[in-house]
């Protein structure tokens, strides 16, 4: 059976509400992307990653979801402006049914790096990155 947390996260990851994401986060959860070898750690800086990504992603739909217990691959597709995606959120939850860990693979080359630079122009205008970069590692 689908655990809750798995239902959850399909509804909210393709609106970008960051309240909503965060639920979901465990406290020191960590975030991998597709766009760069760096995790981000923490409820905060990986719902508002999160939050931009999903404002960025258009005509987002999750296509398979396998998976079982605490381990789960999320299989969707989307747009980067007019540029398509195919990728796979591989999660993992904690003991209390929260998202521990949280990496994203993606295809094409091409919009994975539209990707970054429309993620790396919002979060340049997000005055709370300034506090999270602590949060990058």
């Amino acid at each position: 059976t689908m655990h809750s947390t798995i239902s959850r996260i399909q509804e909210v990851v393709a609106k970008g509400n960051e309240a909503d994401i965060a639920e979901l986060l465990a406290e020191d959860v960590t975030f991998l992307p597709p766009t760069y070898w760096k995790t981000w750690t923490g409820r905060a800086p990986v719902a508002a990653v999160l939050g931009h990504v999903g404002q960025v992603f258009s005509e987002f739909r999750y296509r398979r979801i396998m998976g079982e217990g605490k381990d789960w691959a999320l299989e969707f597709q989307c747009k980067v402006g007019d540029l398509d995606t195919v990728g796979v959120d591989l999660l993992t939850l904690n003991d209390a049914g929260l998202i521990q860990n949280f990496e994203v693979v993606m295809r094409p080359y091409k919009t994975i790096g539209a990707l970054r630079e429309a993620i790396n122009a919002r979060v340049q205008t997000d005055a709370r990155f300034l506090e999270f970069r602590h949060a990058l590692t």
